[in-house]
């Protein structure tokens, strides 16, 4: 229902007579559809943040991937970096680029706190020890690795990327046995 506001704008809401259950929603028009609370409020503000799951010094908790790191960090940016973008970009591309800015600029330390404030919003991680721009820039390694083994926890496998881990999580799903089908009663 419309009604007329002078001022240009028009307001839109759900008749009394046609009650919504919480979650169902109609079909997407694009129009605005008031609801009681007319501020917005950012969701990802009201939910709790969790701690990470291991510590920023917890380098040596996984060797491997601390040498692999100290040695040649654009390899563990890059993995990182591919399952945080969800698939949308490579590992050889954000690795390479990460290699290509720490060499012209040296501070290869201002994209990858980039990966690290979106991977913190996607999982809801607490900002600790403090700010992620001030972590990469004076712990990248450091940084690099816990992300590493944050993933790892998660469930990923980093060596296969993004694509891989979902081609593994839908054959796990595939092989989850299912009861057999019973049909009811008997029939002739």
């Amino acid at each position: 229902m419309a009604s007329f506001n002078p001022s240009g704008y028009e307001k839109f809401s759900v008749p009394p007579s046609a009650p919504q259950k919480f979650g169902q929603e109609d079909a997407t028009t694009g129009v605005p559809v008031s609801s009681s609370n007319q501020y917005y409020t950012d969701s990802s503000q009201t939910k709790t943040r969790v701690p990470w799951s291991s510590g920023l010094c917890d380098c040596f908790s996984d060797w491997r991937n601390c040498c692999i790191t100290c040695w040649c960090p654009c390899v563990t940016f890059g993995q990182i970096a591919e399952i945080v973008d969800k698939g949308s970009s490579s590992c050889g591309v954000n690795g390479a680029l990460y290699t290509l800015i720490a060499c012209v600029t040296g501070c290869a330390c201002c994209y990858s706190c980039f990966y690290r404030a979106k991977m913190r919003q996607q999982y809801m991680l607490k900002k600790h020890p403090c700010g992620d721009c001030l972590v990469h820039c004076f712990c990248e390694y450091c940084a690099l690795c816990q992300e590493y083994r944050e993933l790892q926890s998660r469930g990923y496998d980093l060596s296969i990327g993004w694509h891989g881990n979902m081609e593994k999580q839908s054959r796990e799903v595939a092989m989850t046995p299912m009861p057999p089908v019973v049909e009811d009663g008997m029939s002739r």
